[in-house]
């Protein structure tokens, strides 16, 4: 089975900085050579690489409901702004090794993979380019959602007989703008799909550092519409924020005519405000600026060469709450140890 899964939707043949006009492309890799390098990927056809994903999935262990912390993922990551093929992979291989491998690995991990710039000096260009990508990103929730409906059919179909039931929570990491592309290709499935929802499409949803508005999900916003759409197409939505975030304050005084970044402030307001009861209270944020050295994004990198906006995803203390946020650990728990606050883990 393999180890890594790519979903392109980047040209010259799955490297390029521009979008894939012939559509997407599908890759895997059994870990063997460098994954910055696409001569290490075979490329798939999109059968195959369902086949293979479906394969992989109806692997994992059937679990009770009581053992639902247990359960595995399939996890779509989204990278964000200003990443090149390989910085993506190189992004990619990280996570997988800190969360999707050895005996502690949720399950499997897959990479969407948008045509970023590659360049700082082109966050609108960027911008432009996660609108058209978002419709490409559409096309694989509504493949996810119709997977989940057959799951749940075939479950009903044999009794609840727990080797027929999907056995993989669907989740998703987005990171910066990689949210923005997120945002909009929900809403448009949410759109396409329109139909009673028997299952959440995405049970847990990890927004970090994201570059979306923060009132995203209060009634009366002008992103409103979308944000309506990920809070019904999701179970549990978690926005990974921090004010030490230097990238996402330029981006707020670049484009969004002075409304706050949700990775940069959290929620304008906690729980979001709803046009009447009851209140959305499937999403939540975590301050995470306390997890990171002082001086990682002032004085000194602090991480190396990573500054906050990306510290989340090679500091031990934000990997190990994704983990957990991942597995469905209630939040009020995660409070009550402190970790939500930037407090240490309990030994």
């Amino acid at each position: 089975m393999p180890k890594y899964w790519l979903i392109s939707d980047r040209n010259n043949g799955g490297t390029g900085t521009g979008r894939n006009v012939s559509g997407l492309t599908y890759f895997v890799s059994d870990g063997v050579g460098p994954l910055n390098d696409i001569a290490s990927w075979q490329k798939a056809t999109p059968t195959q690489f369902r086949t293979l994903l479906t394969a992989a999935a109806d692997a994992f262990p059937a679990l009770t409901a009581g053992e639902n912390e247990g359960q595995s993922h399939v996890t779509i990551l989204i990278h964000g702004f200003n990443e090149s093929f390989a910085d993506t992979t190189a992004f990619y291989q990280n996570l997988c090794t800190r969360l999707f491998d050895g005996p502690d690995s949720l399950g499997i991990c897959v990479l969407y993979d948008w045509p970023s710039l590659g360049s700082v000096a082109g966050y609108e260009p960027d911008r432009s380019t996660a609108r058209e990508c978002a419709g490409d990103l559409t096309d694989i929730l509504s493949e996810l959602f119709d997977w989940l409906i057959k799951k749940q059919q075939d479950a009903n179909n044999s009794n609840g007989d727990p080797q027929k039931s999907c056995k993989a929570k669907v989740s998703v990491i987005a990171h910066s703008m990689g949210n923005y592309i997120l945002q909009k290709a929900m809403a448009a499935a949410w759109t396409r799909k329109n139909q009673p929802l028997l299952v959440s499409l995405i049970n847990q949803l990890i927004m970090v550092a994201a570059d979306v508005d923060n009132d995203l999900f209060d009634a009366g916003a002008a992103d409103n519409g979308d944000g309506d759409a990920v809070a019904n197409l999701t179970y549990r939505i978690t926005a990974l924020y921090s004010g030490r975030d230097a990238a996402l304050g330029a981006s707020a005084g670049v484009k969004h005519f002075g409304t706050r970044r949700l990775g940069r402030s959290g929620l304008a307001n906690r729980p979001p405000l709803v046009a009447s009861p009851p209140a959305t209270d499937n999403a939540w944020d975590v301050d995470c600026s306390s997890f990171f050295p002082p001086n990682t994004g002032f004085n000194g990198p602090g991480l190396g060469s990573v500054d906050i906006h990306g510290a989340y995803f090679v500091t031990d203390g934000t990997i190990q709450l994704m983990r957990q946020i991942l597995k469905g650990v209630d939040r009020g728990v995660l409070d009550k140890l402190g970790v939500t606050t930037g407090h240490a883990w309990p030994a």
